[in-house]
């Protein structure tokens, strides 16, 4: 069943697979870089760190009810990948060609997060005002499970989808930097 909401629609059936599909797009420009031959397995496991980071936020914001506290999370998140992103540009281009396409991927992967923050922010805006001291109420800092939530399909279908189409091929991608090294240590 969809939800009434449009935006918990947008973010549910647009921003998630959107984000997926552009982690699967980002790691097709690794591999057509060859990056287990240059920047090797340090570049890959930033990308799986930066994979780490936003599935932190992401399964917060599913299973948790979007608070003050979620928010407060999401935003610390999203800079912490920002931060992890730069280290992982300014690590690449000294190692390999960051092509015109993998940086307009990367664009998506930055932004994408910083487009479902801001639409959890519209949508639990009492919170928002509650955190800038602008509403009557005090912020909720409480970390409790969504009543009603998501359903388990939907999770199932999020979390497999993640693992096949991010996870996997970026774990794979690991693997050959770590079988390239060892090789060329071998020689």
């Amino acid at each position: 069943m969809l939800p009434d909401d449009p935006i918990t629609l947008l973010l549910m059936y647009a921003l998630i697979p959107l984000w997926i599909v552009a982690g699967l797009a980002d790691w097709l420009c690794h591999r057509s870089a060859g990056i287990e031959h240059n920047a090797g397995p340090k570049e890959s496991l930033i990308h799986l760190l930066m994979f780490g980071q936003i599935g932190v936020g992401l399964m917060t914001a599913l299973v948790c009810e979007v608070n003050a506290l979620v928010i407060v999370m999401m935003v610390v998140i999203f800079l912490l990948h920002e931060a992890t992103a730069l280290w992982d540009v300014s690590y690449a281009v000294s190692k390999r060609v960051v092509t015109p396409l993998e940086q307009h991927v990367h664009s998506f992967l930055e932004m994408i997060p910083l487009m479902a923050i801001g639409l959890l922010a519209v949508s639990h805006w009492d919170q928002v005002r509650a955190l800038v001291g602008a509403s009557g109420g005090p912020p909720d800092f409480s970390l409790r499970l969504k009543d009603p939530p998501v359903s388990g399909k939907y999770l199932a279908a999020v979390v497999s989808a993640a693992f096949l189409f991010s996870l996997l091929p970026y774990g794979l991608e690991l693997w050959r930097g770590l079988r390239a090294r060892h090789s060329n240590q071998a020689m």
